[in-house]
């Protein structure tokens, strides 16, 4: 039950990340975007070096294969860097002001497929994270929902950006946040392939944070920006504390 929960909480986050994009009259969007991005990247970076890959090659099908669970991540680090550099090429984190690039309908649904592709894997991998251990799970879901409420603005950015209503918008950053908790579902019906899900999701998150968030982060130019990165590093540090202190 705990992943379905926990994952529904992270698709919610989308989905109020597409509301306050569409939100009327809302100032300051593009600043205040960068410093969630900027934490999130920090968790999301410690959560994969510290504590995910580490689980995955502790995992006990992979006792004899050590190289396998490290082959898998790479593949998932592979497969978006192939998915956004070949079928949707003009995708960024953040909010999309190049409205010119969007003007042909397969552009818009390429950029939006490749929003849809990430959160799928957060789906999996929060999912595959409480299938392995609670702890694992919980701190899964701190790094991707920290991101999430990102993800929604920018397929809800995308949206506007295109020429399409705040519906359709709002309506972009529900469709996401059913991805993710396709990805939940997904692992819950072929919990089989947990050993597998888990590298491979360390993958994409490895991408996220170091391909995607870190460079939105490096071009805002701002130092206090790229200082909260390491503050996510912190949080998380202090968050995995806590939830050995209390057993959780």
């Amino acid at each position: 039950m705990d992943p379905v929960i926990f994952g529904g909480l992270a698709a919610l986050a989308n989905i109020l990340g597409g509301i306050w994009m569409t939100w009327p009259r809302l100032v300051a969007r593009r600043s205040l975007l960068s410093y969630p991005l900027a934490l999130g990247a920090g968790f999301l970076l410690a959560a994969v070096f510290l504590k995910v890959i580490p689980t995955s090659l502790d995992l006990d099908v992979w006792r004899e294969r050590s190289t396998v669970p490290l082959i898998l991540v790479l593949v998932g680090y592979l497969l978006i860097q192939l998915f956004e550099h070949t079928v949707a090429p003009h995708f960024h984190f953040g909010e999309e002001t190049h409205a010119e690039v969007l003007a042909g309908r397969h552009v818009v649904w390429a950029a939006i497929g490749g929003v849809a592709l990430h959160a799928f894997f957060d789906g999996v991998a929060i999912a595959a994270g409480f299938h392995v251990e609670h702890r694992l799970g919980v701190l899964l879901f701190i790094a991707i929902v920290l991101h999430k409420l990102p993800e929604g603005f920018t397929v809800a950015s995308i949206m506007l950006a295109s020429g399409r209503s705040r519906r359709a918008a709002r309506g972009a950053s529900v469709g996401i946040a059913a991805a993710t908790l396709l990805g939940v579902a997904s692992v819950s019906v072929a919990r089989g392939m947990v050993p597998y899900a888990l590298p491979i999701s360390a993958g994409v998150t490895l991408y996220v944070a170091a391909s995607d968030l870190i460079p939105e982060i490096n071009r805002e130019n701002r130092s206090t920006a790229s200082l909260v990165v390491f503050l996510g590093v912190a949080l998380y540090y202090m968050t995995e504390r806590v939830l050995e202190t209390f057993g959780l």
